[in-house]
């Protein structure tokens, strides 16, 4: 379970003396149990809300090193890119954009969307396909360039 690998990482980087390693895996578990609080007493997070947290996550550090090196901040952008890379080593490997537009064209043809006011329709079908395998943003951008053709 991704939980325990990441109780064992968490362990390794404190032996290994690893600040940047252990500080990320350490913010990542308290993420994880704050979204175990949110679902109720006893919940244990399963793989997939596991997943969905430290996609958050990478969102998160996404956005956080575009402010601060548009705001001139390149060492806070440094240490954000640092923890990105940390949290991505533990989702699954990310589908390429080949590969994204090839499922939306099949979401496309599935959900017979005809124009742009059928998105919704298109993302909620392509989405419980590629769940933490590729970036929202990029989806629904590619989504949106195929719907404004058709």
């Amino acid at each position: 379970m991704l939980k325990d690998t990441l109780e064992e990482d968490i362990k390794k980087a404190m032996l290994a003396r690893n600040e940047d390693l252990l500080s990320t895996l350490r913010m990542l578990k308290s993420a994880i149990q704050y979204a175990e609080i949110n679902k109720g007493v006893n919940y244990s997070a399963t793989d997939e809300d596991i997943l969905d947290v430290i996609s958050k996550e990478v969102k998160k550090r996404r956005e956080s090193i575009d402010l601060y090196e548009k705001g001139g901040r390149p060492e806070l952008a440094e240490k954000e890119t640092k923890e990105l890379n940390i949290l991505q080593g533990y989702l699954p490997e990310q589908l390429q954009e080949d590969e994204i537009k090839k499922l939306v064209d099949e979401a496309v043809s599935k959900t017979n969307a005809s124009g742009i006011q059928d998105m919704g329709k298109v993302m909620g079908a392509l989405m419980q396909q590629i769940k933490g395998k590729a970036d929202a943003g990029l989806v629904s951008s590619i989504v949106k360039s195929t719907l404004t053709q058709n």
